[in-house]
């Protein structure tokens, strides 16, 4: 069965770290659904806008600061006269084990990691209750249930959004807003392409399904949880990692 291709005509979609990979496959396909998209990344995303079938905007932005969330919002109010989609994918997380993280990457991955979601929902959460509709998605990671070393700082940041997406959806559920995570597994981008091939295979063997996750695949989960047909479903933490994350 078909998805409709329409089932987000007339919405506006933001989302954050839109320049390539899993951002750049969100926007791809919210823009085939019939989104009009807003592409923030701390670089330009017009590769991005060429790829989209409908209208877009492109705002070179820092998610960790108020001020360019407030600037966010005045230039898709300009183009677009509101937000009704938030997709915070924008993150960092190189790994380093605990003797060697210092405190200034530790604040870093908070801050982009976590700190964001916080500044766009405070930002755009008074227009989404005014239009009694919105939506957020926040991508935290099924690393969270896996045993990989150097990674305490990003998976605290990770844990941190399933904590604010469920703390939020109970603040705003009100406002016809659902705020959701998505939790992905490792994925075929940029960031992993010099992986080495034994490493991925060890990533799939621990999968049901036997191959590396790629973008369209988390895409896939972004683009019902900003529907109308995920209207029921809020504050959940979603893996999208082809059963490799183990709940407990």
């Amino acid at each position: 069965m078909n998805e409709p291709r329409s089932s987000h005509e007339g919405r506006v979609a933001l989302v954050t770290g839109a320049a390539r990979g899993i951002g750049q496959a969100i926007a791809v396909q919210l823009a085939e659904r019939g989104a009009s998209l807003v592409l923030v990344d701390i670089d330009e995303a017009h590769e991005t806008a060429a790829l989209l079938s409908g209208p877009s905007l492109v705002v070179a932005a820092d998610v960790t600061s108020a001020a360019d969330w407030a600037r966010i919002d005045q230039q898709v109010q300009q183009r677009f006269g509101r937000t009704d989609i938030v997709v915070n994918n924008a993150g960092i997380g190189s790994p380093k084990r605990i003797d060697e993280l210092d405190f200034e990457q530790w604040k870093k991955t908070l801050s982009v990691n976590l700190d964001a979601h916080f500044l766009s929902a405070k930002q755009f959460v008074p227009q989404m209750r005014n239009n009694n509709w919105g939506r957020f998605i926040n991508i935290s990671s099924n690393s969270i249930g896996l045993a990989i070393p150097g990674m305490s700082h990003y998976m605290a940041s990770k844990m941190g959004v399933i904590g604010f997406v469920r703390g939020l959806a109970n603040d705003v559920a009100d406002g016809g807003i659902t705020v959701n995570a998505v939790l992905p597994a490792l994925t075929n981008t940029r960031l992993t392409q010099d992986m080495p091939e034994e490493a991925k295979r060890q990533t799939w063997q621990q999968q049901a399904i036997k191959r590396f996750a790629e973008p369209r695949d988390i895409a896939g989960a972004i683009c019902f949880l900003s529907s109308e047909d995920a209207s029921f479903i809020t504050g959940q933490a979603i893996p999208v990692d082809g059963g490799q994350y183990k709940i407990s």
